[in-house]
């Protein structure tokens, strides 16, 4: 095998940014809620992985179920260009990023009803009391996320954090128009790295899956 040259090495990068450019998803319009066919042309079930952080779970799921479109959102501009690029080294075409914050992505983007599932894992908990309003489970979030779900469409909530777990339970107590399920172990559900290094540590994870009725 010849080896790869400089010049080849440029042009390789030069395509990875490229097909990165394509993977993230920017709006036409921020003020409306998008077409399902704005995300991807393809019709298929979408999943939406908010807050998708380095992307390792989004990616890992979009490579092992290639007939479902994968939606992460994240607001770091770096974690998204990340994401973007290890999508398009991997050539996944079933997997787009939108660098928004979650609750307008729901409340003002997002189609009504596009969602089949949407995965949260490990949001941030805010833990001072000063900064509470901050956090991402409140009465509002819950409606918005009402509206994204397909009707029987599933969400399911990951955290580390007791206290955050606690008011998210409250929160979700308040709702309306979900039913909680079980979440049994399936053994293509990746971890995030976030999951791994509690679990390294033996700290539990608290977990709970609703369904939209």
């Amino acid at each position: 095998m010849l080896p790869v040259t400089r010049d080849q090495q440029k042009q390789r990068q030069q395509e990875i940014l490229e097909k990165a450019a394509r993977v993230q998803w920017i709006p036409k319009d921020y003020f409306r809620r998008a077409e399902r066919q704005e995300i991807f042309q393809r019709p298929a079930p979408l999943e939406i992985d908010f807050g998708c952080g380095d992307g390792g779970f989004i990616l890992t799921m979009a490579k092992r179920h290639p007939e479902r479109n994968y939606l992460g959102t994240e607001r770091l501009l770096g974690r998204v260009e990340k994401v973007c690029k290890a999508v398009a080294r991997a050539r996944l075409e079933n997997c787009r990023v939108l660098r928004l914050e979650t609750y307008y992505a729901a409340q003002w983007l997002l189609p009504i009803g596009c969602a089949s599932v949407v995965h949260i894992a490990f949001p941030d908990p805010w833990p001072k009391r000063q900064h509470h309003e901050r956090r991402l489970f409140q009465d509002p979030f819950m409606d918005a996320l009402h509206q994204v779900l397909a009707p029987g469409g599933e969400v399911r909530i990951k955290t580390d954090d007791k206290p955050y777990f606690m008011h998210i339970e409250k929160v979700l107590a308040r709702a309306s128009g979900f039913e909680r399920i079980e979440w049994t172990q399936e053994p293509d559900y990746p971890t995030t790295d976030f999951e791994r290094h509690f679990l390294d540590q033996g700290l539990p994870i608290y977990r709970t899956r609703l369904r939209k009725i």
